[in-house]
């Protein structure tokens, strides 16, 4: 027997203000977490971008291709009961930061690591005095803890929705520096993707592209990229 998908029951698609912000209503009706909570989007841009979506449903509703609101519904339902746990995963990441992992050879990728991420672990440096030590092939390199500190300090001030779009921006890229880059607008979602992939591309430019391998790639940077958006849509 085949599972039964909800499919689309309602006309119209409308953004009502609410306490705390914006909802998205159907015909009139709320729309809810999967917990059964009230929608609430932060403001008019993010629950334009969810209505959005809502409105593109024909036939069976499909939350992959739904990244706003599947946003939305983790803040709500996962991040907002469990933001420090979160915060402090995410954290994690500057202790072992896929910018501070160079290889040992070919003197080609060193020196391209070298030219790509120095410039971005000096930026960290200045932006948050969170200086990160670099090391060669897989071996853990100790990090100050202030530094580590310090570079997790914005995902502690951050909001639900902010730290629902970072977690997806440090995950994707492996790189905590990579996505407050991106939140701080010192690079474009694009170039923080490429600047993620650095090892990926060099192995492919050697050996040529797996065709698995870049589907997979296609469908996690249209999440980095959705991430990026949330993120601006909250920030601006």
């Amino acid at each position: 027997m085949s599972e039964w998908a909800a499919k689309r029951f309602w006309t119209e698609v409308s953004v009502e203000p609410v306490d705390g912000g914006f909802a998205v209503h159907l015909d009139g009706r709320p729309v809810k977490t999967p917990a059964k909570t009230l929608l609430v989007l932060p403001n008019r841009r993010v629950a334009d971008a969810v209505a959005e979506e809502w409105r593109a449903v024909e036939g069976a509703i499909n939350p992959e291709v739904m990244p706003f609101t599947r946003a939305a519904n983790s803040a709500h339902d996962k991040v907002t009961p469990q933001f420090d746990e979160v915060a402090a995963m995410l954290a994690a990441y500057g202790e072992s930061d896929l910018l501070c992992y160079r290889a040992e050879s070919p003197e080609a990728l060193v020196a391209r690591q070298a030219a790509q991420w120095d410039p971005l672990l000096d930026w960290a440096s200045d932006t948050y005095d969170a200086r990160l030590q670099i090391t060669t092939g897989v071996m853990p390199v100790e990090q100050s803890p202030q530094a580590v500190k310090n570079l997790a300090a914005p995902l502690y001030a951050a909001d639900a929705f902010e730290l629902t779009a970072l977690h997806d921006l440090v995950a994707l890229s492996g790189s905590l520096v990579l996505a407050l880059a991106v939140t701080q607008r010192r690079l474009t979602a694009a170039e923080a993707w490429d600047l993620s992939r650095v090892d990926e591309d060099w192995q492919i430019e050697q050996w040529g592209e797996d065709e698995t391998a870049a589907q997979m790639a296609e469908v996690k940077q249209r999440a980095f990229h959705h991430a990026a958006a949330l993120h601006g849509m909250i920030a601006d």
